[in-house]
C-alpha cells in the first residue's frame, strides 16, 4: 500500500494531516491509516470527522496537549518510584488539560453532537490535581506543603543568617587581617578571606585558598558551631520533602488507571479532531458511501492543489459504466484527473472528507495503479518493461471490487503493438468486473471504447484558438492529442509540421491544418566548433631525430633519461628515467648521446626497458602458447 500511497500522493496528504495532531499516538495512527473495508466502521469514522468539523466551526479549537512522557511517569509511580517536583507538575498540567477539554466538550453539548458526549468518559481527578497544585511550586516542594517543612526551612534561614552575622563580626574586629571586606561560601561553609600571614591570628579552620595562595578562606570557630546544626536541619528538611513527594507519587499511582484512561480518550479525540481540521483545510465534504460500485464527484479537486487555480472535475462512473478511457492533449490534465478520482476515493475510505462540493464513493477492496514510466536502470527495466511488469501484477490482484487507474496505456513500445496490448489489457479489466480509469493517445483504443458496452470515452478539453488546455473532463466524447497544435505553440516550423501530418494521416488530411505566423524552417544558431591542435610538420621532422635508446636531457629538471618510445603524431615521446617512464613533449628534451654511439647495431633494448619476468615470458611465448599468462607493461 505504501507504493500506491506514494503514487497517488496520499503520503503527502498524511504529512499534512499529521500537522494537525498533537499526540504521538495520533500521529502514529495517521501514519498507519489504511482504507477501511467494513461499511459500518467506515460510516462511523466519517461521522466522527463530520462531527469534529462541526464542533471546530461552532465551538472553536479544543484544548488538546501532546501528553509526551506521561506514560513513563505513570509507570514510575506504579512501580513504587518517586516522582520529582517537575514530573509532578507535568502530571498536574495533564490533569488541567483534561479539565479544560472536559469543559470544552461540556459546552459543546448545546449543539447536540454525539462527539461532545465523550466528556462523560473523562475523570478530572481534581483531588490529585489540587494536592499537587498546593504542594509543588516551580518544580520544587512549596514551603507551605507541611507545617514541619515550613518550620525547618525557617530554622535553616535563621541558622544561615546567624552564621553570616558571626562572620561579619570577626571581619570587623580583624580588618587588618582581611584581604577583602565580605564573606563567601566555600563547600557549604561561611568563610572569611584572611591574608596568609595572619592565619594564626584568626581562630578557625582553613577551608580553601586563592589561586595565588596569598588568601586563605577560613571558617571562624564562632561560625563553625552553627554549621553542624545547619546540616542537621537540611537533612530533616530533605527527608520531609521526600516524604511529601512520595505521598504525592502514591496518589498518582492510585489514580494511574483513570489517568491512563483519560490519556487514551484524549489521544482518540486528538485523532478525530485532526480529521476535522484536515477537512477544514481542504474545504472537504462528507461523501456518501455505497456498495453498488458507483463513484460520483461534483466539483472534485486534487486536495494538494491550490483551489484558486484548480479546475473542478465533474466525474461519474457506475450505473452500467465500468471503465472510462480518457484521451486528450499532453499537459491537458489527464493524469491529474485520474489521480484526483483515486485519491479522493482513498481518502474517503480512510474516514476523511473529500475535496468536492458533493461526492458519492463506493467501497473498494484495493487500489491498483500504473502511473509513471517505472524505468529502473539497476534492474534493467525499460519504460515498456516496467509498465508491463506492473500491469501483469495488477491483473493478478484485480477483482470486481477493485479500483484501477492506468496512465498512458500501452505506451513505451511500437505504436501498433502497444495499441494491441492496450486493448488486451482493457478486455482483461472488463472481465474482472473492476472499475477502471485509463488514459491513452491511441485512436484505435478510442474506437474500441466506442464499440464496447460498459466502457465510456472521455476527453480533456483543449482550446485550439489560444492553444491552452482547459483541464475539464467531458464524459462521452473521444478527444485528440493535439500534438501538432502543441508542437506549433512550442515553435516547430511549418515544414516539419506538414511533414509530420503527411506521415501520420496523408496529404489529404494535411490540407485541413492551417499553420500561420510560424517560421517555415528551423534557423540554426551559430555554435562554436571543436578546434584540434595541430603539430607543425617542421616541428615533427625535428622531433623524429630522436631514436630508440638515445640518451637525452629532460628539462626543466635536467634529468638524464633514455628514449624508450619514439615521437608520435602529437610530437610526444616516452623517456625512461630512474624508476619510471614518462610521456613528454619533444620540445622539453635535448639529445645528449645518440643510441648508435652507445649500443651495437641490432641491440635488444628490451634488456633495458623490460622486466626480467616479461622478457622470460616473451621468450616462452615465442616458442609455444602459454594459457592464462599476459605481459604487463
Amino acid at each position: 500500500m505504501n507504493a500506491i500511497e506514494h503514487i497517488l500522493e496520499f503520503d503527502k496528504v498524511k504529512e499534512k494531516w499529521m500537522e494537525f495532531a498533537y499526540t504521538e499516538w495520533a500521529k502514529e495512527k495517521i501514519k498507519n491509516t489504511i482504507p477501511i473495508m467494513e461499511e459500518s466502521r467506515l460510516l462511523t469514522r466519517q461521522r466522527e470527522t463530520t462531527e469534529a468539523r462541526i464542533l471546530l466551526e461552532k465551538g472553536g479549537t479544543p484544548p488538546l496537549v501532546s501528553l509526551e512522557g506521561i506514560g513513563e511517569l505513570l509507570e514510575i509511580a506504579e512501580k513504587g518510584g518517586c516522582l520529582t517536583g517537575q514530573q509532578l507538575e507535568q502530571i498536574e498540567t495533564t490533569l488541567v488539560a483534561v479539565k479544560r477539554l472536559k469543559d470544552y466538550l461540556s459546552r459543546c453539548k448545546q449543539f447536540e453532537i454525539s462527539l461532545a458526549y465523550y466528556e462523560e468518559n473523562f475523570n478530572e481527578l481534581s483531588d490529585v490535581k489540587e494536592m499537587i497544585h498546593l504542594q509543588i511550586r516551580n518544580g520544587m516542594v512549596d514551603d507551605n506543603a507541611s507545617k514541619l517543612l515550613k518550620s525547618l526551612r525557617s530554622d535553616i534561614e535563621r541558622a544561615e543568617r546567624k552564621m553570616r552575622e558571626k562572620a561579619d563580626l570577626v571581619m570587623k574586629s580583624h580588618k587588618e587581617c582581611m584581604s577583602d571586606n565580605f564573606s563567601t561560601s566555600r563547600n557549604g561553609h561561611i568563610c572569611i578571606p584572611v591574608k596568609k600571614e595572619y592565619k594564626f591570628k584568626i581562630s578557625g579552620s582553613v577551608i580553601d585558598k586563592s589561586a595565588t595562595g596569598n588568601t586563605l578562606f577560613m571558617e571562624p570557630s564562632s561560625v563553625a558551631k552553627y554549621y553542624e546544626e545547619l546540616q542537621l536541619l537540611k537533612i530533616d528538611a530533605e527527608n520531609e520533602e521526600r516524604r511529601i513527594l512520595y505521598a504525592l507519587t502514591d496518589m498518582v499511582a492510585e489514580a494511574a488507571e483513570e489517568m491512563q484512561a483519560n490519556a487514551k480518550m484524549l489521544q482518540k479525540l486528538d485523532f478525530i479532531f485532526s480529521k476535522g481540521k484536515l477537512s477544514m483545510e481542504f474545504e472537504g465534504v462528507e461523501p456518501k458511501i455505497n456498495v453498488e460500485r458507483r463513484i460520483v464527484l461534483k466539483d472534485g479537486r486534487h486536495p494538494l492543489m491550490d483551489k484558486s487555480v484548480c479546475v473542478p472535475l465533474q466525474f461519474e462512473i457506475g450505473n452500467g459504466i465500468q471503465g472510462i478511457v480518457i484521451t486528450g492533449p499532453n499537459t491537458g490534465g489527464k493524469t491529474v484527473a485520474i489521480k484526483t478520482v483515486a485519491l479522493n476515493c482513498m481518502m474517503a475510505q480512510c474516514g476523511l472528507h473529500v475535496a468536492c462540493t458533493e461526492a458519492e464513493i463506493c467501497m473498494n477492496s484495493n487500489f491498483l495503479c500504473d502511473i509513471g514510466d517505472g524505468q529502473n536502470i539497476s534492474e534493467n527495466l525499460s519504460t515498456f518493461s516496467a509498465h508491463i511488469t506492473n500491469v501483469l501484477d495488477i491483473l493478478k490482484k484485480v477483482n470486481k471490487d477493485s479500483l484501477v487507474i492506468m496512465d498512458e496505456l500501452g505506451s513505451g513500445t511500437d505504436p501498433t503493438e502497444g495499441m494491441g496490448i492496450a486493448i488486451a489489457i482493457l478486455q482483461e479489466l472488463k472481465k474482472s468486473g473492476a472499475l477502471f480509469l485509463v488514459t491513452t493517445h491511441y485512436p484505435e483504443v478510442k474506437h474500441y471504447a466506442e464499440q464496447e458496452k460498459r466502457i465510456l470515452n472521455a476527453t480533456m478539453t483543449f482550446d485550439k484558438e489560444s492553444l491552452r488546455p482547459l483541464y475539464q473532463l467531458v464524459l462521452g466524447e473521444a478527444g485528440e492529442s493535439c500534438a501538432f497544435y502543441i508542437a506549433q505553440k512550442l515553435g516547430m516550423p511549418s515544414s516539419m509540421l506538414q511533414c509530420a501530418i503527411n506521415a501520420a494521416y496523408g496529404q489529404e488530411q494535411a490540407k485541413d491544418y492551417n499553420f500561420q505566423n510560424i517560421p517555415s524552417e528551423i534557423k540554426r544558431e551559430s555554435t562554436a566548433t571543436v578546434k584540434k591542435k595541430k603539430v607543425p610538420k617542421k616541428s615533427l621532422e625535428q622531433a623524429r631525430k630522436y631514436q630508440l635508446g638515445d640518451s637525452v636531457t629532460v628539462y626543466p629538471d635536467k634529468k638524464i633519461g633514455i628514449v624508450c618510445e619514439t615521437v608520435n603524431e602529437k610530437g610526444v615521446l616516452r623517456v625512461q628515467l630512474q624508476g619510471k617512464k614518462i610521456w613528454i613533449n619533444h620540445k622539453r628534451v635535448k639529445l645528449l648521446v645518440a643510441a648508435e654511439e652507445l649500443y651495437p647495431e641490432d641491440y635488444d633494448f628490451s634488456i633495458i626497458f623490460d622486466t626480467v619476468e616479461n622478457r622470460k615470458l616473451r621468450h616462452k611465448m615465442e616458442r609455444k602458447y602459454v594459457e592464462g599468462e599476459e605481459i604487463v607493461e
